[in-house]
């Protein structure tokens, strides 16, 4: 990852570091691996992100499909 400073402008360079980190997902990650995580504890996470996920593309769907949830 590479980020040019323009006109000596540190602050804007960092505020697009940070941009892309968020993007990249390296915050969620190092937040993720502060602590160790039991495999069942990983394993409900990603079940439950799952389950947000598919709630979401239904609600998307019936919102497509003009039908009332």
């Amino acid at each position: 990852m590479q980020i040019t400073v323009r006109d000596n402008n540190v602050e804007q360079a960092l505020r697009a570091l940070k941009k892309k980190l968020q993007r990249e997902g390296v915050y969620r990650e190092m937040k993720l691996r502060r602590h160790y995580e039991k495999p069942s504890e990983k394993r409900a996470r990603d079940k439950a992100a799952a389950v947000r996920r598919a709630r979401k593309m239904d609600r998307k769907r019936a919102e497509r499909d003009g039908i009332k949830v």
